[in-house]
């Protein structure tokens, strides 16, 4: 995250000088790019959850000049699920899933005609957990990761490159905190919680 935020900066002070370009009503803007996600580690007294890169994808409708809807989708992530075991500090991995997280957010932009444009979001992310598969200590167990709803805080801002194309960095917060059970017993809840970095790059639909 500290380095990320030290590319953020250093990128800032690159590009200062960039063109201004202005969001205004009505305008789309389309955005793809690189996407990480960084489960929060000591996900809960069980199972820590790996982090993944995947294909991020975001669209950006502007219904004011400073108030935006933002939908995050995303090539499927996938990570491997490994035991807190004190025994064997290794954590062996005991299973993988993969998942979908569609996130829809209202979003703030301080400076819409500005080279360098920063903007806040709130919304709500919807995860979708699939093709669970376990080995190791639970190889042939029958693991289950029941879909999650949750709060999603974001902080980005887009650079202008021309009129059309913006370069864009994103930051947020999610809560995914699915139910698991395992051969249909409970285990809790799995606190995932990431962290999400994405870098893009858009053009922008408009006028």
């Amino acid at each position: 995250m500290q380095r990320a935020i030290i590319v953020s900066a250093a990128l800032v002070a690159l590009l200062t000088g960039a063109p201004a370009i202005a969001h205004e009503k009505g305008d789309f803007v389309i955005r793809a790019g690189a996407t990480w996600v960084d489960p929060k580690q000591n996900n809960n007294d069980i199972v820590d959850v790996d982090d993944d890169w995947s294909l991020g994808l975001t669209a950006t409708w502007f219904f004011t000049d400073h108030w935006a809807l933002d939908l995050l989708a995303a090539y499927p992530f996938e990570h491997d699920i490994s035991l807190r075991n004190r025994v064997d500090p290794s954590k062996p991995d005991v299973a993988s899933t993969k998942h979908l997280p569609p996130t829809l957010s209202v979003q703030y932009h301080f400076i819409p005609d500005g080279a360098v444009q920063p903007y806040v979001g709130l919304g709500v992310n919807y995860t979708y957990f699939f093709d669970e598969d376990t080995k190791g200590a639970l190889s042939g167990a029958d693991l289950d990761l029941d879909d999650s709803w949750g709060i999603a805080y974001q902080l980005g801002f887009d650079i202008a490159f021309s009129e059309r194309w913006v370069g864009n960095i994103d930051f947020r917060y999610i809560s995914i905190e699915p139910d698991a059970e395992v051969n249909g017993e409970g285990i809790g809840d799995v606190e995932i919680d990431p962290f999400v970095a994405s870098v893009m790059i858009g053009y922008r639909f408009g006028r």
